[in-house]
């Protein structure tokens, strides 16, 4: 953490911790500050590497996305590399380093994205957040591949959803979920899809992959593919309308002229998504790691429910 005594955000990782056994133990460290995880990982085997930004806000791609992902990477790895007793290390990297636009997956085979793929679209002008995963993933392979002590093992998830151990939770999917729900989306959802995984399903991919012996290589973590309006339906058969759930989509043109508009929305990345198949091959977790897919209903359901809970808004 960059302060272990701000002891208000450990609060429930701490009431997490009591209910089981081992203990856990908090570090000073900094993405961007070399050498800041040489501590942390004393003696350790197993290295999780999770920390990346997902925003679609930031005002300096480069500082705020690129800069944490791939700087973070490389100073993480570089620990790595200092500590002998390191024999495998698991890192979050994302489907986005794979798919830079739905529009790229007519060229892959079967018009479906696999391990084999990578995103080769995105540029820090286009897509920041998705080209800072790329970049990140290919310097952790990079390095990953100059020596032969410890190997890497990569989780490649889609949208993650679906309840946090903190009851208000501020990611980048709490607010594309909250605006099914706030009416931002009630004249209609653009009509682009995405892939979903639940994030309880995510943990337990992680704890496998590190586990696992036999584990190598990407793995794509995706339990469906669903647009928003399909989203929105989901939450209609569960809250009816109590909330304003969006009930159509918007024509492709709409959604295009209006994009401008919209913070971390650009025209070129609605022309080269909406509108086209989001396919991902997801066997490999399947059969490698036996993962079994929280259905996307419960995830989304279930997430927005601690949404109400927390207070995020109000039936109207």
């Amino acid at each position: 953490m960059r302060d272990p005594k701000a002891t208000d955000k450990l609060k429930y990782l701490n009431e997490l911790a009591q209910k089981y056994s081992g203990s856990i133990k908090y570090f000073k460290a900094d993405l961007l500050s070399e050498g800041s995880y040489d501590e942390a990982m004393a003696g350790c085997e197993l290295v999780f590497h999770t920390a990346s930004p997902f925003i679609n806000k930031g005002k300096d791609a480069q500082r705020d996305l690129v800069n944490p992902a791939l700087l973070g990477t490389r100073n993480v790895l570089k620990s790595v590399n200092k500590t002998s007793t390191v024999k495998r290390v698991v890192l979050t990297s994302s489907c986005a380093a794979i798919i830079g636009d739905a529009k790229d997956t007519l060229t892959y085979a079967n018009h479906t994205a696999t391990e084999e793929n990578w995103n080769t679209t995105t540029t820090l002008h286009h897509q920041p957040y998705s080209y800072s995963k790329t970049v990140a993933e290919a310097e952790a392979w990079k390095i990953a591949k100059a020596q032969s002590r410890w190997d890497l093992v990569v989780i490649n998830p889609s949208l993650v959803i679906g309840p946090g151990i903190h009851p208000k939770p501020t990611s980048e999917s709490f607010s594309l979920v909250k605006q099914l729900g706030d009416g931002s989306l009630k004249t209609g959802a653009p009509g682009m899809e995405i892939g979903a995984v639940d994030v309880r399903d995510l943990g337990k991919a992680h704890f496998r992959a590190g586990f696992t012996p036999q584990a190598e290589g990407r793995h794509i973590f995706s339990a469906q593919t669903v647009s928003f309006l399909q989203l929105g339906q989901m939450l209609r058969n569960h809250y009816g309308n109590s909330y304003p759930f969006p009930k159509s989509e918007l024509p492709k043109w709409m959604v295009w002229l209006m994009a401008p508009a919209v913070v971390g929305v650009s025209r070129k990345m609605v022309a080269n998504n909406m509108g086209y198949p989001r396919k991902v091959d997801y066997s490999k977790s399947l059969k490698a790691l036996q993962m079994k897919y929280t259905p996307v209903e419960k995830s989304i359901v279930d997430f927005f429910n601690q949404m109400i809970e927390s207070g995020a808004f109000k039936k109207k």
